[in-house]
């Protein structure tokens, strides 16, 4: 059952246009909205992608579908699409909500971390960024990998949480088109610690013995909506990601072999024997 979006905090940054809201659970969430600039099956990808890769051991900002009222649109002036010129208020209706990752009074929440500070003295979890990568390669996420950090005021280290999934099976497109740089992080410093296959576990074994109920499991949650009632269309995204289990080392290695060079402690040799295995 959606929560009830009661209150509105602000706009937010970034193409979908996305707006910081509060439900009725008393909790804060970055909520896109059908209407959103870059295609409605954004909501539906956000909402697949992000439950998958929490039921693969991924951090990511708790999902919920959401619903936004016509009364609070009518009276809330910022909820409204821009497109040049053109203003349109936000659709009523169900939405996808992205839980804020900490309340703002108990911690800090970065969207940006330089290069010099990606180190494991100021991440909890590098191993994350293995993990996305797989994930990444996986769904074919067409965008680089976005990725946010917290801490609670009393830690020192951050957490590196995966958002904005709405790009994963390339976005509005509902397709596959692999490329070696595709749905990687910006900095190369996040990789340097692969050594092998074994670097990547076990987050790419559970890609590849995914249940295919967990998936379908996972798309029942998904309104119609969100995806024009294209029950056809859907069906081969989720029969495309089973096929695709067994393809992610080789998708990984072409990453390697790429003009990133992004794993320099990891033997061309081991690469190669990938993509023969692939």
């Amino acid at each position: 059952m959606a929560l009830l979006v009661t209150q509105h905090v602000r706009r937010m940054r970034g193409g979908a246009q996305s707006h910081l809201m509060r439900a009725s659970d008393g909790n804060f969430y970055i909520v896109k909205f059908q209407n959103n600039p870059q295609h409605v099956r954004i909501l539906a990808n956000e909402l697949i992608a992000t439950r998958l890769a929490e039921r693969l051991g991924l951090p990511v900002a708790p999902s919920e579908v959401l619903e936004v009222g016509e009364w609070l649109i009518g009276k809330t002036p910022e909820l409204h699409i821009q497109a040049g010129k053109q203003r349109t208020p936000c659709r009523p209706g169900l939405q996808f909500g992205s839980r804020y990752v900490i309340d703002p009074l108990q911690g800090q929440v970065l969207d940006y971390m330089p290069e010099s500070l990606l180190s494991e003295s100021q991440v909890r979890n590098p191993e994350m960024f293995l993990g996305a990568l797989a994930f990444d390669k996986w769904t074919c996420n067409a965008d680089g990998r976005q990725v946010i950090y917290w801490r609670e005021n009393r830690e020192r280290k951050y957490h590196a949480t995966m958002i904005d999934q709405g790009h994963c099976f390339h976005a509005g497109e509902w397709a596959f088109p692999d490329s070696p740089l595709r749905g990687t992080f910006t900095f190369n410093c996040v990789y340097q610690n692969v050594r092998g296959w074994e670097s990547f576990d076990p987050l790419l074994t559970r890609i590849e013995q995914l249940d295919e109920n967990v998936l379908w499991k996972v798309v029942e949650s998904v309104p119609p909506e969100w995806y024009d009632g294209d029950t056809g269309a859907l069906e081969e995204v989720l029969t495309k990601l089973l096929r695709r289990r067994g393809k992610v080392r080789e998708l990984i290695a072409e990453f390697g072999a790429s003009s990133r060079q992004p794993f320099p402690n990891w033997s061309m040799k081991a690469t190669a024997g990938a993509k023969t295995r692939g």
